[in-house]
């Protein structure tokens, strides 16, 4: 399938999902966002890059993928919560516990259940500047996602607000 028609077909399908999906669309298409696929470690599934792409990993997602399955839908709006969280809020427990709350409370109200029963837990979480509760959100979505998802690696909360915390205990 020519990658024009695939992303056209998936911009479609992800204006299906409601007035989130019809955000992440219009978002995509004013900045012009590139949408392809990469292969990258199994226990991530999408991600956003610097230069304000969307990867779908190639482990799990190829041109053939079906439209009907609602994860993909979701997964991009996930990245797009990223794109317009900017990079410092992005790379934090803090982005990452939003962008997750919005693709789950999309796939609750779609399938009427979620996945697993750490995202379950995880949707219970308040989103707010909690050192425990974005510690409980990060151990919740490796419990999800398996250990090789590497939220470990990101700082709690986005860089500036963790330096003041270090710096402040505040």
């Amino acid at each position: 399938m020519e990658h024009a028609v695939w992303l056209d077909n998936l911009l479609n399908a992800i204006e299906e999902v409601g007035d989130e999906g019809r955000t992440a669309v219009d978002y995509l298409r004013a900045r012009r966002t590139r949408i392809g696929f990469k292969l990258v470690r199994p226990n991530v599934a999408a991600f956003w890059t610097v230069f304000g792409n969307i990867r779908l990993n190639s482990h799990h997602y190829t041109y053939n993928s079906s439209f009907d399955d609602l994860r993909i839908k979701t997964l991009i709006i996930h990245e797009v919560r990223h794109l317009q969280q900017g990079i410092l809020t992005a790379l934090s427990v803090y982005g990452e516990l939003d962008a997750w709350q919005l693709e789950f409370s999309i796939y609750h109200r779609v399938k009427g259940k979620y996945p697993h029963p750490a995202i379950a837990e995880l949707m219970t979480l308040p989103l707010e500047y909690n050192r425990d509760v974005l510690k409980q959100a990060a151990k919740l979505m490796q419990d999800y996602s398996g250990k090789g998802y590497r939220i470990d690696l990101l700082p709690l909360y986005p860089v500036g607000r963790e330096i003041r915390y270090w710096l402040t205990r505040k």
